[in-house]
């Protein structure tokens, strides 16, 4: 096997491994923050999650994965899902989803748990604070919804 093939199986290998890594850490964060959190007394406490927005302020600044803020890209901030990982966020009111990317940390308010871009919101139809679910998308998931999303410009 000469350099260049080992080096490209070995690249491919470790993005394969780290998608993995990804999803199964957005499912055991899923599992364990959905609805209910276990303090140190093992007490469960019901919690329900909330998202809002953030947009033209923040636009083009640089956010924690190192990239610039677009509010126009489906994006999120989130305290703890893995960045790059992809989750699909529920409004509970209207039942829409949409698929995000956690690009940020935050949201820096206690009564929130996700931030979601501009263009995210308004695939929700979110109007201030809102009631989510919060969902990990596996690779599969995602490929198939970017399918269905082209196939839904072109026509």
């Amino acid at each position: 096997m000469n350099k260049l093939t080992f080096a490209v199986v070995v690249i491919a290998g470790s993005y394969f491994s780290n998608l993995i890594g990804v999803a199964e850490a957005a499912t055991r964060h899923h599992h364990h923050a959905k609805h209910t959190h276990v303090n140190k007394h093992h007490q469960k406490a019901s919690k329900q999650m909330t998202a809002s927005w953030y947009g033209a302020k923040f636009h083009g600044k640089k956010t924690a994965s190192g990239e610039l803020f677009n509010m126009y890209e489906m994006t999120a901030a989130h305290k703890s899902l893995p960045l790059a990982s992809y989750v699909e966020v529920t409004n509970l009111k209207n039942h829409r989803s949409v698929i995000v990317r956690i690009n940020d940390r935050g949201p820096f308010h206690s009564s929130r748990s996700m931030d979601l871009s501009l263009a995210a919101a308004q695939e929700l139809g979110m109007k201030g604070p809102t009631p989510i679910d919060i969902t990990p998308v596996t690779f599969n998931q995602f490929s198939a919804q970017a399918n269905r999303n082209k196939s839904n410009k072109r026509g």
